[in-house]
């Protein structure tokens, strides 16, 4: 009889199943696995990639995520319709509202139009609209490619940025970077495949919640789930030694833990066994490299004046932008800035040119600072919320007080750099800002063009959970090809 067939027999159908698949726990083993003795060398970078992948030649290595959660308003910044001004006060006919279904905040309310707050003004050679509140971000007209067709079915904040992030509305799925780590694999050894960062406006008068699952792994094994840098103590939880402990000693500990539990795996056949000591090696690692990534006091003066006066501030939108950029040149594949403050229900006269402060010049610096690195060639920057904001008003505008409710039948993002076609506009909403007239773009659709990017052909990135095959796109989107070079 052979070996294995005679040692499954005393094997419990829990351990005959894990060691069937320990191959996948090994290859992340040999992923991750770093300064371990065991290994005389480190893997190569971009170690890791699922066999085929990338299908094609990717356009792009790293993709920076800058997620405005709460819905910047399209009406206020990037949409312009002069026509607007001429209708204010007027109820919004139902031929366009079209029986659109509303949030409970705005139902039972008078739809009366609200043009946009702020005068809007033509940028660089493109011709692109953007309001006064964005002067640094209006610098990349020529570079951007500004999207105004995008819409989804979500009508509340957690469903849509669930929706954007997984692919779905109900949380459980993995999100985006970590369908790109189990996919592409790492481009560093160092540092983690796909890191997140939070912040929020520095009044906190929005109330949206940053869930663990925008950044989970969702049915993909664990390892791929984002790691969240944290912007009080230490950025990392459990990052620096205990009392009494140094490196070397935490090294020799760590050797002896892998060792049981390579004993233990080679008894239960368990691959989650060889995911947890690659996690404790890439956590050892990581205690020398993201201390020098967070230091920021050897970055000149002129690269910190031009991320503005928030970037010396830990945690500001700022500083996290900063630390993209030398998370790109380290090697991380996905990093995702989520930045909350832009549900303006009653609040939009003051917080947005508050938010606009925040986030547009940092936001301008990261393009041009990575620019000037020569990162942009292979790099893709993202900037968008989940959804927009009505042309309607929320409240009484002949009130101190008063906002916009949630609107997903079309808003704007923008991306630029490497396969983008830069200084365009693609897209056209109606005169109301309210549908979209010509070249749709819905959700899956621009998951599809992002993967595509990286050289995924998004239809065959899947995983195998309860008999089904499960992709970021689910089972619709179309890469939206117009906008690429």
């Amino acid at each position: 009889m052979h070996p294995f067939l005679s040692n499954s027999l005393s094997l419990t159908r829990r351990q005959l199943l894990g060691r069937s698949g320990a191959g996948l726990g090994l290859a992340a083993l040999a992923t991750l696995w770093g300064e371990s003795r065991a290994r005389a060398n480190d893997p190569p970078p971009g170690a890791g990639a699922l066999p085929g992948l990338p299908h094609f030649p990717p356009k792009v290595r790293r993709v920076i995520y800058l997620m405005q959660t709460g819905a910047p308003s399209h009406v206020d910044l990037f949409d312009y319709k002069p026509s607007l001004a001429r209708r204010r006060g007027e109820l919004l006919p139902p031929s366009v509202q079209m029986g659109q279904r509303l949030t409970t905040m705005t139902e039972t309310q008078r739809q009366l139009i609200l043009p946009g707050i702020a005068p809007f003004r033509r940028h660089g050679r493109s011709g692109a609209w953007m309001c006064d509140f964005l002067p640094h971000i209006a610098t990349l007209a020529d570079d951007v490619c500004i999207i105004k067709s995008m819409h989804t079915e979500a009508i509340n904040h957690a469903p849509a940025v669930t929706l954007f992030l997984c692919g779905a509305e109900m949380p459980g799925r993995p999100s985006m970077g970590a369908w790109l780590s189990y996919g592409l694999g790492s481009l560093n050894q160092e540092l983690p495949t796909f890191v997140v960062m939070t912040s929020q406006d520095r009044e906190l008068s929005c109330g949206q919640i940053f869930y663990d699952y925008y950044w989970g792994a969702g049915f993909l094994p664990s390892r791929f789930q984002g790691v969240k840098l944290r912007s009080n103590g230490d950025p990392v939880l459990f990052l620096s030694n205990p009392d009494g402990m140094n490196r070397e000693v935490r090294r020799g500990l760590l050797d002896d833990l892998g060792e049981l539990n390579r004993m233990h795996h080679q008894e239960v056949g368990d691959p989650e066994i060889l995911t947890r000591i690659a996690q404790y090696e890439m956590a050892y690692r990581m205690q020398a490299s993201v201390p020098e990534l967070t230091d920021i006091s050897n970055e000149p003066r002129h690269i910190l004046e031009m991320y503005g006066p928030d970037v010396q501030r830990r945690g500001s939108f700022a500083w996290n932008c900063l630390l993209a950029r030398r998370m790109a040149e380290r090697g991380v594949r996905f990093i995702h800035l989520m930045h909350a403050g832009w549900d303006q229900h009653n609040n939009l006269p003051t917080q947005l040119a508050v938010q606009c402060r925040d986030t547009d010049q940092p936001s301008a610096a990261l393009v041009k600072d990575l620019r000037q690195r020569g990162l942009m060639d292979d790099t893709l920057v993202i900037w968008g919320g989940e959804f927009g904001r009505t042309v309607f008003v929320q409240g009484d505008f002949n009130q101190p007080r008063f906002g916009r409710d949630h609107h997903g039948r079309c808003f704007t993002i923008w991306m630029t750099g490497a396969g983008v076609k830069p200084g365009i506009t693609y897209g056209e909403t109606d005169e109301f800002c309210y549908n979209v007239v010509r070249d749709p773009v819905h959700v899956h659709d621009f998951q599809a063009t992002v993967l595509h990017l990286l050289g995924i052909d998004h239809t065959r990135l899947t995983f195998r959970f309860q008999g089904r095959d499960y992709r970021l796109t689910d089972v619709a989107g179309e890469v939206v090809t117009e906008i690429l070079v």
